[in-house]
């Protein structure tokens, strides 16, 4: 019993005298284990504001000033925008004072779209040369897309790329320069559009002008050519979304050895030519989204069946006569019972025979027009550059350098000498 009451004592003492003991241990050092928020306590600290230097101070008043002043200037030049417009800036803009915006917001619109120019306008403010004094100009300018029109480009594991001429175009240009002002155009880039020009520059055709991208964004009324003798063939409605009245949209080619579709549509350019109208616009505006070949062959087949009609009408006796004649055996003037050409052919046929001569010259000329036509590529090819740098400065507008080249220089003086 006794020895019980002093165990309990014993235990009883030792709690208490390792409580003192805990509560006699030195702080620790370690951070405490509890992450229960306690409450902001002022560290004295002073804020960053009142920290900064001088300079500092000195550096952010700038700014502000400088901040204030760039938005100063920015509202005076957005008013000076809206201002009236003056007569050379009409001209420039080649604008009058009926089409103009006239409202301080339109003016203001107008004029900052400016600033965007070199990336929507064309980079110069005549694309073409001026036009030929009469009879040596053309009535009509016929502008032709290079790209999926009259080339395609392919690539196969085999071969790579490789760049295919449409069927018929040496015939679709050669034939039409007749009638048009032939300018053809590639949206690739000039350092690339070259060796696509190339490809439909042969013997049988020289084109009058070619150009590229940063030439013919797509705004038409800087073709320096008027618009009422304008004729786009494009393969994309953006190209031409400025002049779509100017447009003929034909599905692209896609490399197939047997299209016609060049083909099928000179008969509708060539009748452009011919009948040479005031204005061409009304007339791709009424065949505007349809099978342009398909409906002007019907268009020619009713007028032709008209001109017989009429012909047969105005000579009845003269047509019986001649088929009793020749019923009976005797001897008759072909010339009488056959019906004549209608002007539209007789005018094909004379375009024929000349394009069929045309020919002739140049198989019996063949070395001179590929003489020609090899110096030709050659300063094209100069144009090319050959580096970065050489094309980085072709677009600023910097002149090309000479070669280095010392032997290359002297060959080339001799040989043109």
């Amino acid at each position: 019993m006794l020895t019980a009451v002093a165990r309990n004592a014993t235990r009883r003492t030792l709690r208490l005298a390792g409580t003192r003991t805990y509560a006699q241990l030195p702080k620790s050092n370690l951070p405490s284990l509890d992450f229960a928020p306690e409450a902001e306590q002022s560290t004295g600290a002073k804020s960053s504001k009142d920290s900064l230097s001088s300079v500092e101070i000195r550096r952010r008043r700038m700014g502000r000033v400088a901040l204030a002043i760039l938005a100063l200037g920015t509202g005076l030049n957005i008013a000076y925008m809206g201002r009236e417009w003056d007569e050379t800036e009409l001209k420039a803009k080649k604008l009058t004072l009926e089409n103009a915006p006239t409202t301080r917001w339109g003016r203001t619109k107008e004029r900052f779209g400016d600033i965007f120019d070199y990336f929507n306008k064309p980079a110069w403010p005549e694309l073409l040369p001026s036009p030929m004094p009469p009879p040596h100009q053309k009535p009509f300018t016929l502008l032709i897309s290079i790209d999926d029109l009259l080339v395609t480009s392919t690539w196969d594991r085999q071969y790579g790329w490789r760049t295919a001429k449409r069927p018929g175009v040496d015939y679709f240009l050669g034939y039409l320069s007749q009638f048009y002002e032939v300018v053809v155009f590639t949206t690739q880039n000039f350092y690339v559009g070259p060796s696509r020009v190339g490809i439909v520059q042969t013997i049988s055709c020289f084109l009058d002008c070619r150009a590229h991208t940063e030439q013919t964004r797509p705004d038409l009324s800087y073709l320096n050519r008027p618009l009422n003798t304008v004729i786009s063939l494009d393969t994309d409605p953006e190209h031409v979304s400025t002049h779509p009245e100017n447009a003929i949209i034909l599905p692209k080619w896609n490399g197939d050895p047997n299209d016609q579709g060049l083909i099928k549509i000179i008969p509708f350019l060539e009748s452009i030519g011919i009948y040479k109208p005031p204005d061409v616009r009304p007339i791709l505006a009424a065949y505007s989204g349809k099978d342009i070949p398909l409906e002007y062959a019907k268009k020619e087949a009713e007028a032709k069946a008209l001109h017989v009609e009429k012909w047969t009408k105005e000579r009845p006796h003269g047509l019986g006569v001649s088929v009793f004649s020749s019923l009976l055996g005797l001897s008759q003037d072909k010339s009488r019972s056959q019906v004549p050409l209608t002007y539209l052919e007789q005018k094909r046929r004379e375009a024929q025979q000349l394009y069929a001569d045309e020919q002739q010259y140049i198989r019996e000329n063949k070395d001179y027009f590929e003489s020609l036509l090899k110096k030709e590529q050659e300063m094209m090819a100069k144009e090319v550059p050959g580096t970065l740098w050489e094309a980085i400065g072709q677009l600023t507008g910097e002149p090309k350098k000479p070669s280095e080249n010392p032997q290359q220089e002297s060959s080339g003086k001799s040989g043109t000498s």
